[in-house]
């Protein structure tokens, strides 16, 4: 009886052991669970690296409204001094134009305007005096040969699009300045000011 009751005691033991074992379906759930969690944390990560791209771009958005909505005032003042620069050519540099104009009278700023993504030149620019009436000598330059290119020169309208600036020069005097923004910004150019306070720029 007692080798009996051994063996009995032995399969109760073994039946114990089978039970308390994680069967292969209860492993299969868990693998399953992990894959989920895995899955949403992935999904996590990819909302919030679009809201943070999301939340750049907005940024950008609003440093160009505000750049947009300088006083009306100040923007006219800036283009009643200031010419369109068209046919210009890609490899030109601010320094180059200023030398063009320069006997039309004081200039506060050239300003070439480039691709926003490759920085390339697009092929015009603006420059901008210290007074109003530079400009009409500096539209008598119109057609006139700058790097084998006849130059189309033109009052600045008001309100052009691409062409964001602001402040007041005032004042005589020489040049003063170098070169501005390469790379990827929309413009690139110089800031001259004479005796009084130059023109300030700021770009993209």
């Amino acid at each position: 009886m007692s080798e009996h009751h051994t063996e009995a005691d032995e399969l109760k033991e073994l039946e114990h052991l089978d039970a308390t074992k994680p069967s292969s379906e209860d492993h299969n759930e868990s693998t399953e669970e992990n894959t989920e969690v895995d899955k949403e944390l992935e999904a996590m990560k990819q909302r919030v690296k679009e809201m943070e791209a999301e939340a750049a771009k907005l940024r950008d958005m609003q440093a160009e409204v505000e750049q947009q909505l300088a006083p009306e005032e100040d923007k006219e003042a800036v283009d009643l001094r200031s010419v369109y620069v068209g046919n210009v050519d890609y490899g030109a540099s601010p320094e180059e134009l200023q030398a063009h104009f320069q006997s039309c009278g004081t200039i506060n700023r050239v300003t070439i305007l480039c691709d926003k993504f490759t920085g390339h030149p697009k092929g015009f620019a603006y420059v901008e005096f210290a007074e109003p009436s530079f400009v009409n000598a500096a539209v008598a330059l119109n057609e006139s040969l700058f790097r084998a290119r006849l130059l189309s020169v033109k009052p600045k309208r008001t309100n052009v699009p691409g062409f964001s600036a602001r402040g007041r020069g005032r004042g005589r005097g020489g040049y003063r300045g170098g070169m501005g923004y390469y790379g990827h910004s929309p413009m690139y150019g110089y800031r001259g000011r004479g005796r009084g306070r130059g023109g300030y720029y700021s770009p993209y």
